[in-house]
């Protein structure tokens, strides 16, 4: 197709974000951070460029099928665009952090770019916000990762969401034990992953397996639920690998049950989905209403060895823009777009208006001087159109201000003495809402 000499498009599966919507980004990621940041977490920033070598030693096929590569005229090797940021942070510990205390408590903000197929609709971009806590190989430590979840997704003013918790030992016990491989595997993990029973009986019958083994498949994609998942599970399964598991799922529980989360938590046994590098825990929310996770994650134990710093880890990672489509139309999310002022001049000294400007700052409001000579409407409909909250206009008598509320209009004196002071006058404060 040729591409006309006017069009400035964009490709496909990537996006300008126009003010409001980053605004509102940036407020989700900043909530995010902040619980990070209480949980002990420091943050650090990846680059957008890896060596494409060096990179694919922490990604598993799932992840390389979905690189951006390119050539790097300057070494001639390949470049490729991060498609998560977990194993970034994995050679940053190998590589940078070798020297220091375990555990790292490392979180982060960040944008990644996956291939995705042209139909599909989805976009390229990711808007990943997520911690890794590297160095810990106990339940606490997974338990603690499911509690800042569920923390940030209370912070954020959600409550009607679900954790999914699994267990990838388990099914990986179930698996191993059946005797299956390749091709027959694959198929019967892709079944059990769509709870799939006529499915899974078709494997079954093509590739008999032993009767142990047979129990314990046809049994996975019906152990989801609540706690009593695990007990159903312990009277099914045999092999030591998945005994093992539960057990270590039973001690995840119990701590979370300490802190008072349980009634966030579903079990799903049977999940079989998941990044190649999950070796234990895993866990994805889900909203109410939205049929993507808002954030996964869970045990990694084997990937920071890959860059040579044998240490174990988990994790997890939000996804931004699902969050976005969840929060968009919150008041709060939506008060975050807005501006505190606008400050009109009708004099033709600008001084005061500065002075009045630099005074809101100092105490934490946003203003914005018109500095454009416009009729007083003109910029009543300016505020409006950039969401701006108040107009304040400074008269041309010494001691004529008034203050303007854009919501509805309403006008109100002020006295210049009061915008000095930290509290402000009652109609301003009144004015910013949940600002």
């Amino acid at each position: 197709m040729t591409r006309s000499a006017n069009d400035i498009s964009l490709p496909r599966g990537v996006s300008d974000f126009l003010p409001d919507t980053a605004a509102k980004i940036g407020y989700i990621e900043s909530r995010l951070l902040k619980v990070f940041e209480l949980w002990g977490f420091r943050r650090i920033i990846t680059p957008n460029l890896e060596y494409e070598d060096v990179l694919a030693i922490g990604m598993g096929d799932e992840l390389k099928g979905k690189t951006y590569r390119f050539d790097d005229r300057q070494t001639g090797r390949l470049l490729a665009f991060p498609p998560d940021i977990t194993p970034q942070v994995a050679r940053i510990v190998a590589n940078r952090l070798a020297d220091w205390p375990l555990p790292h408590r490392i979180c982060y903000n960040g944008r990644v770019l996956r291939q995705t197929e042209m139909q599909t609709g989805r976009s390229r971009e990711m808007f990943q916000s997520g911690v890794e806590l590297i160095g810990l190989d106990s339940p606490e430590a997974d338990a603690e990762m499911i509690v800042m979840a569920i923390e940030a997704m209370q912070g954020l003013g959600l409550d009607n969401f679900k954790i999914d918790l699994g267990q990838v030992e388990f099914c990986n016990g179930v698996m191993q034990a059946s005797g299956l491989s390749g091709a027959p595997l694959q198929e019967l993990r892709q079944a059990v992953s769509r709870k799939d029973t006529s499915a899974v009986a078709a494997v079954l019958k093509t590739y008999p397996v032993r009767p142990e083994s047979y129990r314990e498949i046809n049994a996975l994609p019906r152990l989801f639920g609540g706690c009593d998942v695990l007990q159903e599970a312990k009277k099914v399964v045999s092999n030591p690998r998945s005994l093992a598991a539960l057990e270590n799922l039973r001690q995840v529980l119990e701590i979370l049950d300490i802190h008072g989360v349980s009634d966030y938590l579903s079990i799903d046994l049977g999940e079989t989905r998941g990044l190649d590098y999950h070796t234990g825990i895993t866990f994805e929310g889900f909203v109410s209403g939205f049929g993507e996770p808002v954030c996964s994650g869970g045990r990694y134990d084997n990937l920071t060895a890959r860059y040579g710093f044998d240490a174990p880890a988990t994790g997890f990672t939000f996804n931004v823009l699902n969050l976005l489509q969840v929060l968009a139309r919150r008041p709060e999310v939506e008060a975050s777009t807005a501006r505190d002022f606008l400050l009109f001049n009708a004099r033709d000294d600008r001084r005061v208006a500065l002075e009045v400007a630099r005074l809101l700052r100092s105490q934490g409001y946003s203003t914005a001087r018109d500095i454009i000579c416009r009729e007083y409407d003109q910029s009543l409909e300016y505020a409006r159109r950039m969401n701006i909250r108040c107009m304040l206009v400074v008269g041309n008598d010494s001691q004529c201000y008034h203050a303007v509320r854009i919501s509805d209009g309403v006008t109100v004196p002020v006295d210049r003495a009061i915008i000095a002071r930290p509290e402000l006058m009652k109609f301003i404060e009144e004015s910013q809402g949940d600002r």
